[in-house]
């Protein structure tokens, strides 16, 4: 065999840091050296150093830098998937010796605002963390879901606070700006009567949208009705209605509508409920929170 293509023996081998493929795989998922600082504790400067000390040691280049994104080079893409194996590896053994072990089964609702924004991240890590727990999830509007909190159904829900009828209660775990949304280059928001696709009666969005237009004497009629948002965003980017929506859901094809002369909408919160204090709820909690709180650093 020829010593020139021969395999280095594994003892010879570099052993990669724990913390640099944390690095790295933050930096990965957040497609930003400023956002991975804050998710790990550090400067830019610092994860810049780590990841050409990790270039040096793999030879190859991670990452494609431009302007205000970095992204994955093939071979990034290779070792994102080793570096997360990883991570969770090591995240199972130390929970293992740590961690009191977690068992039985917990019910979740929340609304699909909310819902499809951070449960894949919040059921993936609880998993990882409490792989003896089952986790059931409802989705469903505030009303109902505090409904079936109430009869014992599920034992904690996610809602908007401030609908009609409902009395304050729980945590406030996150607040966002509701802003006007439309289609980009549509014309439903210069149609007159304005066409609006709002969530059902008693909705705390359908509400302030309602009270800003007529606050403001704006004629407009409502075009869609929908429980859930997606129906909403449907409605636009159809072009055939505007809608309040959050900010932070307004994506392309979609754009907000800062310069059509809409009124400005109020913050809307989201409120966590736990039904009782018990560990396996406490810990869903966390995450929920840890994932709310990097949804709004995001």
């Amino acid at each position: 065999m020829d010593a020139s293509v021969a395999t280095p023996h594994p003892a010879n081998l570099p052993l990669l840091d724990i913390d640099v493929l944390r690095t790295f795989v933050a930096i990965a998922e957040s497609g930003s050296f400023t956002r991975a600082a804050r998710q790990v504790h550090r400067t830019p400067s610092a994860l810049s150093m780590q990841i050409k000390r990790l270039e040096d040691i793999l030879g190859q280049s991670l990452f494609v830098r431009e302007a205000r994104h970095v992204r994955l080079t093939s071979e990034g893409e290779v070792l994102l998937g080793y570096g997360r194996r990883f991570l969770s590896l090591n995240e199972e053994a130390v929970q293992q010796f740590l961690s009191p072990v977690l068992e039985g089964r917990i019910s979740l609702g929340t609304t699909d605002d909310v819902g499809t924004r951070i449960l894949p991240g919040v059921l993936s890590q609880f998993a990882r963390s409490h792989p003896a727990v089952q986790v059931d999830v409802v989705v469903g509007p505030s009303e109902q879901n505090l409904a079936r909190l109430d009869a014992g159904e599920l034992d904690l829900v996610l809602v908007t606070s401030g609908n009609q009828n409902q009395e304050p209660r729980g945590e406030v775990v996150h607040s966002e700006p509701l802003v006007w949304a439309g289609r980009e280059g549509g014309v439903a928001a210069h149609r007159s009567p304005l066409p609006v696709a709002l969530a059902n009666h008693g909705c705390v969005w359908r509400r302030t949208a309602l009270d800003a237009l007529d606050r403001a004497g704006v004629s407009y009629r409502v075009a869609f009705n929908c429980d859930h948002c997606a129906g909403q965003e449907a409605a636009m980017m159809a072009d055939l209605a505007v809608a309040p929506f959050p900010r932070s859901l307004v994506r392309p094809p979609l754009r907000r509508l800062d310069k059509e002369g809409l009124p400005p909408l109020a913050n809307y919160q989201v409120v966590l409920v736990q039904r009782a204090r018990a560990p396996v709820s406490d810990a869903l909690c966390g995450h929920v929170r840890d994932a709310l709180k990097e949804l709004r650093e995001g």
